[in-house]
């Protein structure tokens, strides 16, 4: 299980806007401020964040980590097309319309890459709730 994981970006206001936006629709929030970090989580009331933005600019000269896929967890079907739409509208690439996958029965999600090419995707599956 993950606690959390943070994406370097090459601009974290652009970075931003677009998970403030595409994430809105699965009921994620801004929670953790840790200038220019941010931390993103589930609105539910605790201050526990599991997904973080950072920029990938360093002081010591390391390339930036490479594209990343990343698979968050939506409610239904509908969070899972309101999630494409929002994240296509705030600047996001098509990179699989929300539909069946088969990946294994009940496996319904959507894909998009980020203003840094990162693979994002909001998935329900069924075969495997929680």
């Amino acid at each position: 299980m993950l606690d959390h994981l943070t994406l370097k970006v090459h601009d974290i206001n652009r970075s931003i806007d677009f998970y403030t936006k595409a994430l809105r629709p699965l009921g994620y929030v801004v929670k953790a401020h840790h200038e220019p970090t941010l931390g993103f989580g589930v609105d539910d009331g605790t201050e526990h964040s599991d997904f973080y933005i950072s920029p990938a600019d360093r002081d010591d000269g390391a390339a930036p980590s490479p594209v990343t896929h990343i698979a968050f967890l939506a409610p239904s079907r509908q969070a899972v097309h309101d999630f494409h739409d929002a994240a296509l509208a705030a600047g996001g690439r098509d990179n699989g319309a929300p539909g069946p996958r088969d990946y294994h029965p009940g496996y319904y999600s959507a894909f998009v890459l980020d203003p840094d090419g990162n693979n994002v995707e909001a998935v329900v599956d069924w075969a495997h709730t929680r």
